[in-house]
């Protein structure tokens, strides 16, 4: 599912229009943002957790070449699946 069928799809469950849907999901992607960026995990009770991890410096190997590359500390973030979301998946 793209961002234009997640806006449509909004707008069609919440009967709101897509210019609305659009916002309403560019508002939580941009909270969400902010939370993880500040160091605080996203929980949303039933679905899932967001999650940002460190990771550490080390080397990488560039698979067209086989070179050794040194890869910097970075930041990413993780999505942990809530119990909810599990069993609507495998019920």
């Amino acid at each position: 599912m793209t961002k234009a069928e997640l806006v449509t799809a909004i707008a069609d469950k919440a009967g709101i229009n897509k210019n609305q849907a659009k916002d309403a999901l560019e508002a939580f992607i941009d909270s969400v943002t902010g939370s993880l960026k500040a160091g605080q995990d996203v929980r949303l009770v039933g679905f899932g957790t967001f999650k940002a991890v460190a990771r550490a410096a080390g080397t990488a190997r560039n698979p067209r070449t086989g070179e050794t590359v040194n890869r910097p500390a970075s930041k990413t973030a993780r999505f942990q699946v809530g119990e909810g979301l599990k069993g609507a998946l495998n019920g």
